[in-house]
Parts: C-alpha cells; sequence; structure tokens
C-alpha cells in the first residue's frame, strides 16, 4: 500500500468538537496543575480558555496564530481565535501549508507576521504546526537566512536574540512534544534533507496543554504520535551521554506510553488517557536533550525524501534499531524492561515493543508504508550526517544503516 494511500485512511476522523468525540470528565479535575520545567506550562482539559491570558503573560499583543491548512478551519481554531479577539487581542491566522513544513513555508509565515505588524505567535497544532510557528517567530525579524541558523556547531549565536518573538505555544496531538523543545524541524525542499533550525529563545514562553483539543484525534494518528513519543523517551534512555535527570523523565514518559497509549487508541475520548500521553509527549522532548538516535537518523531522511509521517516512521524503525544496537544497550534495555514491568531481560523489551505496535495497528515494516527499495545506501549515507546519529550507542556504519533498513523492508520483525 503506498503511503499516502495509508496515511488518508488511518487519518480520517471526526470533528473534535461533535458529541460523538467530546471526552469523558471523571479525571479533568486531577489532571490539571501549573508547571514550571522546561518552561511555563499550563496543563489540563479546559484550559484552552487561558490563550488570551497566556498570551498578555508573554507580552503579546498582536499574535499571529500558526496552525496547518488542515486545522484552520476547524471549529477549535475558530473557537479560540474568537476568544483571543473578545479579549482584546488582534488576532491574524497563517495556515498555508501543510505536514512536513518547508524553508518557503516559514518564509511566507515570515512575511505574514510581518505585514500583520505582529509581536508573537499563538503556535497551534501538531508538531508540524508547533515546529513551523516557533521558527517564524525566530526567523522573520533576522538578517540571515533560515538555512544559516542550522543546529551545526555554533550557528545559533548568529541570531539576534533581541529579535526572537515570543511564542504561546498550543499542541494538538501527543507525539513530538515540540511545545516544550528549543528547535524546530524545517524540510529543505532543494536539499531533500530535514534541517534542525536551534535557539534556546525558540522554547516557547508559556504551553497550553489542554488534553480536549486531542480528543478528535482517530485512532491510526494516535498511534503514530504516540509512538512518535515513545522514540523520544525510548531514544533519550538509551542516549550515551550522562544527564540523570534526563535519563529519569524518559523512564516516566516511557511507562506512561506503556500504560495509556493502547487506551487512547481504543478510545479516544478517554481524558485520563489523552492527558497521561499530552505528558508522554512533553517527558519525551524534555529527556532528548541527552540526545536521540538512529531511529531519528532514518526517520529524518525517509521522511524527507518520500513525505511518510514521522511518528509512523519511527514507529516503523523502532524495533528494527532496538535490536541493532542490542550489543551496547542489552544491560540497560534489562533495567528498563523490569522498570516497565514488561520483562526481566533486554529482549523482553523488544518484544513489548512489537506486541505494542500489533496492538495498535503500526505496520510491521517500511514497505508498507510507502518506502520503497531503491535507495537503501542513498538513505544509509543520509542517516549517518544526521544529527541524531551523533548521540546512538552505537556509531552505526553506512553498512550497518542499510542492514537496519534492509530488515525494517522486509518485516524481519512481525
Amino acid at each position: 500500500m503506498a503511503g499516502a494511500d495509508y496515511w488518508s485512511r488511518i487519518k480520517g476522523g471526526g470533528d473534535p468538537s461533535s458529541a460523538a468525540t467530546r471526552p469523558r470528565t471523571s479525571a479533568m479535575t486531577k489532571l490539571a496543575g501549573n508547571w514550571n520545567y522546561p518552561t511555563s506550562i499550563r496543563f489540563g482539559a479546559g484550559r484552552i480558555v487561558e490563550l488570551a491570558d497566556a498570551c498578555k503573560a508573554a507580552l503579546i499583543e498582536r499574535p499571529l496564530l500558526v496552525t496547518d491548512r488542515g486545522l484552520g478551519q476547524s471549529a477549535m481554531v475558530r473557537d479560540a481565535l474568537a476568544a483571543a479577539q473578545a479579549a482584546g487581542l488582534e488576532v491574524a491566522v497563517f495556515s498555508d501549508f501543510g505536514g512536513d513544513p518547508t524553508g518557503g513555508d516559514v518564509e511566507a509565515g515570515a512575511a505574514a507576521l510581518r505585514a500583520h505588524r505582529g509581536d508573537g505567535v499563538i503556535a497551534f497544532g501538531g508538531g508540524s504546526a508547533l515546529d513551523a510557528g516557533k521558527a517564524v517567530a525566530f526567523a522573520a525579524f533576522q538578517d540571515r537566512p533560515l538555512w544559516a541558523f542550522e543546529d551545526i556547531g555554533d550557528n545559533y549565536l548568529r541570531a539576534d536574540p533581541s529579535r526572537i518573538l515570543p511564542v504561546v505555544a498550543v499542541p494538538t496531538t501527543a507525539g513530538t512534544g515540540s511545545e516544550v523543545g528549543r528547535a524546530s524541524v524545517i524540510r529543505d525542499e532543494a536539499a531533500q534533507v530535514k534541517r534542525i533550525i536551534f535557539h534556546p529563545l525558540m522554547l516557547p514562553k508559556i504551553v497550553i496543554a489542554d488534553p480536549v483539543l486531542t480528543v478528535g484525534l482517530p485512532p491510526g494518528l494516535t498511534a503514530a504520535v504516540g509512538m512518535d513519543a515513545l522514540s523520544h523517551n525510548l531514544e533519550a534512555f538509551f542516549a550515551p551521554a550522562y544527564h540523570p535527570l534526563a535519563r529519569g523523565i524518559a523512564v516516566e514518559g516511557a511507562r506512561l506510553v506503556k500504560d495509556w497509549l493502547p487506551i487512547a487508541v481504543s478510545n479516544g475520548a478517554d481524558i485520563e488517557a489523552r492527558s497521561n500521553m499530552l505528558a508522554a509527549a512533553q517527558a519525551g522532548a524534555t529527556a532528548f536533550q541527552r540526545g536521540l538516535g538512529a531511529m531519528h537518523a532514518l526517520a529524518h531522511p525517509l521522511g524527507a525524501l518520500y513525505g511518510v509521517h514521522h511518528g509512523l516512521l519511527n514507529a516503523v524503525l523502532m524495533p528494527y534499531v532496538i535490536r541493532a544496537n542490542m550489543p551496547v544497550i542489552g544491560n540497560d534495555a534489562a533495567w528498563l524492561a523490569r522498570s516497565l514491568g514488561v520483562g526481566a531481560e533486554g529482549p523482553d523489551l523488544l518484544a513489548w515493543i512489537v506486541a505494542l505496535r500489533r496492538e495498535i495497528g503500526i505496520p510491521a515494516g517500511l514497505a508498507q508504508v510507502g518506502v520503497p527499495t531503491g535507495e537503501i545506501a542513498r538513505i544509509a549515507a543520509m542517516a549517518i550526517d544526521d544529527p541524531s546519529a551523533a548521540t546512538n550507542p552505537i556509531a552505526f556504519t553506512s553498512t550497518e544503516y542499510a542492514a537496519i533498513l534492509e530488515a525494517a523492508l522486509a518485516s524481519e520483525l512481525g
């Protein structure tokens, strides 16, 4: 099945504002709070009503609301826009982009921000919209082109920090955790690669983390983004850098995915599951300051070349990468398996991942999501150059990356 056909099938779902998808409320009060790590987070069901207040707290009076074209006409965006305007904010909307925002999309958003005379951004949506919004707020008033700030060496020091506008982030999926990140992944169409744009001030000033906004995600998309959150937590846990704080967060993030992702997939209206998955996504994005690894090193070029959803790629690649890393991570994998209650040995962790994928409907191999077999050597070479490869537990060669790809294309793990 082609990637586009598969993705169109799993994305189908109802309007999140419809009666059929309204969440149950038993956990709404318990799963709420104001957090201050790694930024200010207003977490809990119904907290989207605080959007205007959050903008004012971030000193934003003329925000540009950046969201993708799929959400741009949705009831949740219309309601948020109307409430913000009623509270006195002068809001404009930029939504002329889809998944995997490009450098051109960021340039268009930056032009819209300047035309609006905006003083900040509301980044509203899934990972793509959040990344686009953060990049627009960062790049709109810099004197250099976007790619000059790619996360290589100290490129971020080229930016004028006084020209970076504040962001209020509103996630509507529970996957990337971009709302608590200091970077954006943007596709360079000319080079057919994904580039990471980084600056410490790209971290949103305030996050409105309202799990009700994720209730409308259909099961297939819930599964894909949830496995993306798991990939962040696992790769952060296994990264070789010394960062015990991030490592501990990664363990809790993985536990939340284990306990709640199957429930969120099977019953999207379960607000407790949706809340815990939103927290798991934020845990993953907080933890991966410790590093990522080969899942992302492969997913980035595959996504850039074939347009397959990033979370879905990580979900498919996950067990193949874990197996390839096992000679180095075996002891840690056994410890994590015991901590998660999924076994006592490293291979038990791998078996749990395979079983979880099967339970929530993730395809077994790359061929099933539209990845062809003809460019394995090219993708393997691109993976080595991806920044995520630097913190994989093993410094894989192009031959080893090619072997992982061949196994994933053949669905060897089932």
